[in-house]
């Protein structure tokens, strides 16, 4: 063997240490995800467990044996528990203390201390059923996670793998003949060490990248988010409207733009509040979601206008989900019935124009339903109509 197994355990050891101290400096000062949190723990325990294990023919086999692997068995719960955690699922503490007290109650049988098989085999299994459950955790929550999981996924496979073979290939060996390296059991001892480094540094890396990229995307998200009534923002109306407009005109399809404004917005919260005007605008969002479809933009793009991009919809179409909306909210039993009105400017189109050009004739359709005495529908160039 190139390197010694002392020198290996000295270095695994120093790996787990540096590697959970920087992840717990990452959970503390950084993002504060708790998931960080859980695999630090995970990694200084496997360091400790390196240490508590290393005393091994030194009259201190009690320690060794029995309290240095219940410490590397809840390290391995605690990688499992870390990605339940990243998932949106609980720890789970019966599960966590498990592995831990089955070694216990197996290290107060007789001849615990000489069945090395044994030992290894029940260790592995437990290490091994510990990863399966990370993997199945990584793989149940994969939709929900919304970040490139499959590095997490393959990484902790090939970790389950390993501890499944090392359960049946590997008999055991002291730690006085693998120093020596005598036999291929030496060989596997080592290479059970190398391995242990590998996962540790390769499961602390892409934990921390999935974390940065879900953090990124919740930071995206409250970008593109106006933060009162959840829908999306005037940066993100333009966004996905462009986007929309461009793959409609792809297709040849129409599309229908409504530009919507509520009726004496400011009297309201004059006379009513804030709170009643905020109130307003969630009700009016959520009519208004509930009346378009899932694949239409619709967005907050001022204080009291929202704007709808209805896809594959022609202006007969937009006329029937603008008087909708309208009739909807203003039957609203907010305060009393009949107190809310909106007034909708829309403007269709087959191709040919852009977003900024369709808000302006919208807002022309618009101008003219509040001109004509609000609550009421408007299409662009004719005339309007009063909701049903």
């Amino acid at each position: 063997m190139l390197l010694s197994i002392p020198t290996l355990m000295l270095v695994a050891t120093f790996i787990f240490a540096l590697m959970g101290v920087l992840t717990l400096h990452a959970w503390r000062h950084g993002v504060r995800e708790c998931t960080l949190g859980y695999l630090g723990l995970m990694l200084l325990l496997a360091a400790l467990g390196a240490i508590l294990l290393s005393l091994r023919g030194m009259g201190l086999d009690f320690i060794a044996l029995v309290l240095g692997n219940i410490v590397l068995l809840l390290s391995a719960a605690f990688n499992w528990t870390a990605m339940r955690v990243f998932g949106g699922r609980p720890a789970h503490v019966p599960g966590i203390v498990a592995g831990a007290l089955l070694w216990i109650a197996w290290s107060t049988t007789p001849g615990f201390f000489d069945e090395l098989t044994q030992r290894v085999m029940l260790y592995s299994l437990m290490v091994g059923g510990y990863s399966a459950l990370t993997v199945f955790e990584l793989w149940r929550n994969r939709k929900r996670m919304e970040v490139s999981y499959l590095p997490a996924l393959l990484l902790t496979l090939m970790h389950t793998s390993f501890y499944g073979v090392r359960a049946f290939y590997d008999p055991g060996i002291s730690l006085e003949h693998a120093i020596s390296g005598a036999g291929t059991t030496a060989t596997f001892f080592a290479f059970m060490l190398f391995e242990s480094m590998l996962y540790a540094i390769g499961i602390a890396y892409v934990t921390l990248a999935m974390v940065r990229e879900r953090t990124e995307l919740k930071l995206k998200a409250a970008a593109f988010s106006d933060p009162l009534t959840g829908i999306g923002n005037r940066r993100a109306f333009l966004a996905h409207g462009a986007q929309l407009l461009a793959d409609c005109t792809r297709r040849g399809e129409p599309v229908a733009l409504l530009l919507c404004d509520l009726d004496h917005f400011k009297r309201l919260n004059d006379n009513y509040g804030h709170q009643t005007g905020d109130q307003a605008l969630i009700a009016f969002s959520r009519v208004t979601s509930q009346c378009i479809r899932r694949g239409d933009v619709f967005g907050r793009i001022g204080g009291e206008e929202f704007a709808c991009l209805l896809a594959n919809t022609d202006e007969s179409e937009a006329l029937r989900v603008a008087q909708r909306i309208c009739s909807h909210f203003h039957a609203l039993p907010l305060l009393e019935p009949g107190l809310l009105s909106v007034s909708i400017g829309i403007v269709g189109s087959s191709g040919g124009h852009d977003l900024a050009r369709l808000l302006s004739m919208a807002d022309s359709a618009l101008y003219r339903a509040k001109d004509e005495g609000r609550n009421r529908v408007e299409l662009y160039g004719e005339g309007g109509l009063m909701p049903q």
